[in-house]
């Protein structure tokens, strides 16, 4: 029996939704009408220090207004924690996760004074934040319980190096949109280029890279349509779907709707809400064209 294909929307409920979200939720519905899939919300709430209530009621005013329908309730990270804490555990049966302590901040002081030191620039993630140096990555089970039963705010980072060995082959992924590059079909995967990653916080018991990953599974989610500077991301993704024997689905990454400045458009920035658009007078139907112009 073939698989009914599955699209999903996922905003987090940190500011109003802008015309990026507007693009890429549009795209979503569309794409999956096209091929007569499912499409469903996610509110990835799972950093409960900046989601609130209300950004939560306006993005669900905002796709309404929209013209956009889900056949089941949104999916909350918050209230599917022990599914994240079980893949962070396979992951430590497996031996390739460790615990850190360092702070940004720490990170990039330790990273200055090695570039002081050595005169060449250390290496970057795809986002440009310097990789972590790896300090705890080799401590004994000793010191490394030593860090967990310690009154301090701590990480689980992967070991990626450990992780790549484990796979023991090169990870790829279909893309049906376009990477920076211009990247398109099977594309091979670059988790390394991203370094020891975080998977779970004091503050937030799951990463990013941890919690869409398992959510796209737990959903059956098939086909995943979202923002292009999401591209490289994906690499991390098929990492964690090989360790824990999780379906890979199919990607599309679309164009970013610019501010003035060049920049992508960011609610932690201000930039103008769809409920600004709706509050001038502006038709649903008119935003909807705005925003999906050439589409992909």
């Amino acid at each position: 029996m073939t698989q009914q294909p599955v699209f999903r929307f996922a905003p987090s409920p940190n500011g109003r939704l802008h015309l990026g979200h507007a693009l890429s939720a549009l795209l979503n519905d569309e794409m999956a009408r096209r091929v007569g899939g499912a499409f469903l919300l996610r509110i990835e709430d799972i950093d409960q220090t900046r989601a609130r209530p209300e950004f939560e009621a306006g993005i669900i005013e905002d796709l309404d207004w929209l013209g956009l329908t889900f056949p089941e309730r949104p999916r909350r990270q918050s209230e599917h924690l022990p599914a994240y804490r079980n893949a962070l555990d396979r992951l430590a049966a497996m031996g390739l996760v460790y615990p850190s302590t360092l702070s940004r901040a720490e990170i990039r002081a330790a990273v200055a004074a090695a570039e002081t030191k050595t005169g060449q620039p250390w290496p970057r993630d795809p986002d440009g934040a310097p990789l972590y140096p790896g300090t705890e990555r080799d401590f004994s089970t000793a010191a490394r319980a030593e860090i967990v039963q310690a009154d301090k705010p701590f990480s689980w980072r992967l070991d990626m190096a450990r992780a790549i060995a484990a796979t023991a082959r090169p990870l790829t992924w279909l893309e049906t949109g376009a990477g920076h590059a211009g990247e398109t079909g099977v594309v091979t995967a670059d988790p390394a280029a991203w370094g020891d990653v975080i998977l779970s916080r004091s503050d937030a018991p799951s990463s990013y890279h941890l919690s869409v990953t398992v959510d796209d599974a737990e959903q059956g989610v098939t086909h995943v349509v979202r923002g292009r500077d999401l591209f490289h991301a994906t690499s991390v993704h098929r990492l964690i779907q090989t360790l824990l024997g999780l379906p890979v689905p199919v990607y599309h990454h679309h164009r970013l709707i610019l501010g003035p400045d060049g920049r992508k458009l960011s609610k932690s920035n201000g930039d103008t809400a769809i409920a600004a658009y709706r509050e001038a007078g502006m038709e649903a139907q008119a935003l909807r064209a705005l925003v999906l112009g050439d589409q992909g």
